[in-house]
């Protein structure tokens, strides 16, 4: 029998609230590894978003080489919150570490995501309109988002008769990612549940 419609509207509900709220700190955060154009339309409208409550953590949690420690400590308990309470709502008791394990397990899938949809939007996008685009602040974060990823890979894999295949190279690499090490860390996770 399947499971009730309202907890199914609730875990929905939760999933898209707290899931894009969660995808709003993580390009915030990829945005300034990636060291991408603060002043961007895009970046401004990703800090105005997630200033509430990355600001009152960087008081306590400082930066480390670079790294925006709060925004991955937030990143943590966000996930760490949605898992729990659709799990609460599932009827699922789950104990700490695997809760934890599970949900740095899905920041990590979400983020190697993230770079492939980039990757495969900014490939779309070199087809359709190559000059258009670059004009544009979206596309001028995606490029920003993508390059330390293609770079290395149009070094090994050389531009043939026009057509660039490094961006395959890296879907390959990201997907092998996910494969060999977030799957059997989720299934590791699941297990501590």
């Amino acid at each position: 029998m399947g499971a009730n419609p309202i907890s199914q509207a609730l875990v929905f509900l939760v999933d898209m609230v707290l899931g894009l709220y969660i995808l709003a700190v993580l390009l915030r955060f990829l945005f300034q590894v990636v060291r991408a154009d603060f002043y961007n339309p895009f970046s401004q409208a990703l800090v105005t978003i997630t200033n509430p409550t990355l600001k009152p953590l960087r008081r306590t949690i400082p930066g480390l080489y670079g790294i925006d420690l709060a925004a991955v400590v937030l990143l943590l308990i966000l996930q760490c919150l949605k898992n729990f309470i659709i799990w609460l709502i599932q009827d699922v008791q789950p104990k700490p570490m695997g809760l934890v394990v599970v949900s740095a397990a899905e920041l990590l899938q979400l983020t190697l995501w993230v770079f492939i949809i980039a990757i495969f939007i900014r490939v779309i996008l070199s087809w359709v309109s190559p000059y258009a685009a670059r004009q544009n602040p979206a596309v001028s974060l995606l490029n920003n988002l993508t390059e330390p990823l293609m770079r290395p890979a149009r070094q090994v894999i050389r531009p043939m008769g026009g057509l660039d295949l490094s961006p395959i190279a890296v879907f390959v690499l990201l997907y092998l990612t996910i494969i060999l090490i977030v799957r059997p860390l989720l299934a590791f996770g699941y297990g501590l549940l």
